[in-house]
């Protein structure tokens, strides 16, 4: 793949908009500069921004729009008053229409995966998309899905995000057969609500060659690295994930507080600082930005709201990324080598019978 990866960016997504997504978007292209851009929004606005970025600016282009999605919009309310005209809508739509390889947007999470599903579709196979993240962790880094596109799931759906997100990890990590675990209060196959356990039985029964389900995984197996992918429903991923984020900035406060307590404590901070330093880089959640967008028919990532110019370059680079390694064509030919994708194999039911 030669020819220049092109991203569409929702300018106006995000708690800062066009202050964040355009410093952002040049911290990218310095990285990946084989990228051009397509940035919706305020004209007025995105241009001012460039001006300070004559190298993103080279390599743009701007979609005027004065229709933004609010952060507080209901997914229904941006149906219908975003539709057509929002700088979110239009971004989705370049996707759509193959203007641009991949959307970036910092916007409203609901808004943005009601909009992408309407726009673009799911894949053959998939009912409900999901979000999927890298997550650090100790032994190097995990896929991890769903973090919150939907609340739920039954053994079907749950058994899908196992197959995409062993896609994903195939092609971010380079393995043959990542291992797949399921997120649970317990490791024990008796643990776990009715649909939990439905899954592990079909996950079991498909004894796929694109991956190997290890069972169940606990909450600190997230951190560990106890499985290359894990699953979860969106209603609890959420809450891994913010807690997570949460746990990383306490600790970064508490090292910063005791740090400069006294002056033993800094002299002691100087001697150790490249490890402070270290330490927090690893715990940056700005560098594990970019959820995708998984089982739709495009390429759609979703950044925090209230990132950073850098925290956004992520996102983008994951976009990036996704473009690249050619993504959404390995999830699809993984949906259809897999038959349990599809519903092919026996129910949870038949499965243990």
């Amino acid at each position: 793949m030669s020819q220049k990866v092109r991203i569409a960016l929702d300018a106006m997504g995000g708690d800062f908009g066009a202050s964040v997504v355009v410093p952002g978007a040049a911290i990218s292209l310095t990285r990946h500069p084989d990228t051009e851009f397509l940035l919706f929004g305020d004209s007025a606005l995105i241009n001012k921004e460039l001006q300070a970025h004559p190298a993103l600016k080279a390599a743009s282009q701007v979609i005027h729009t004065d229709v933004a999605v609010s952060m507080h919009d209901k997914p229904s309310q941006a149906l219908r008053r975003g539709r057509k005209t929002s700088s979110m809508w239009l971004a989705i739509e370049a996707v759509k229409n193959g203007k641009a390889d991949v959307t970036v947007s910092a916007g409203n999470t609901g808004a943005l995966m009601a909009m992408s599903r309407f726009c673009l579709r799911t894949l053959p196979g998939v009912d409900r998309p999901a979000i999927a993240a890298v997550w650090p962790t100790l032994r190097g880094d995990s896929v991890v899905l769903d973090l919150g596109a939907s609340i739920g799931g039954d053994a079907e759906h749950l058994r899908t995000l196992a197959v995409m997100g062993s896609a994903m990890a195939r092609v971010l990590f380079d393995l043959e057969r990542p291992t797949v675990g399921l997120l649970n209060i317990g490791v024990e196959e008796i643990k776990g609500g009715e649909e939990i356990r439905a899954a592990a039985d079909l996950l079991r029964a498909m004894d796929s060659p694109q991956f190997d389900f290890i069972g169940f995984v606990e909450g600190d197996g997230i951190g560990k690295g106890a499985a290359d992918v894990i699953v979860s429903e969106g209603f609890a991923g959420n809450i891994a994930l913010k807690a997570a984020e949460g746990t990383a900035r306490q600790i970064s406060e508490y090292l910063r507080s005791a740090m400069s307590r006294t002056w033993r404590s800094k002299l002691g901070y100087l001697f150790a600082r490249q490890a402070f330093r270290s330490l927090k880089d690893k715990m940056d959640p700005n560098k594990s930005n970019g959820g995708v967008f998984l089982g739709l028919n495009g390429v759609v990532v979703k950044s925090h709201g209230g990132t950073s110019a850098d925290g956004f370059a992520y996102a983008v680079d994951v976009g990036y990324d996704m473009v690249r390694y050619d993504l959404l064509t390995k999830i699809n030919q993984t949906l259809h080598r897999d038959p349990a994708a599809l519903g092919v194999l026996p129910t949870a039911q038949e499965a243990v019978s």
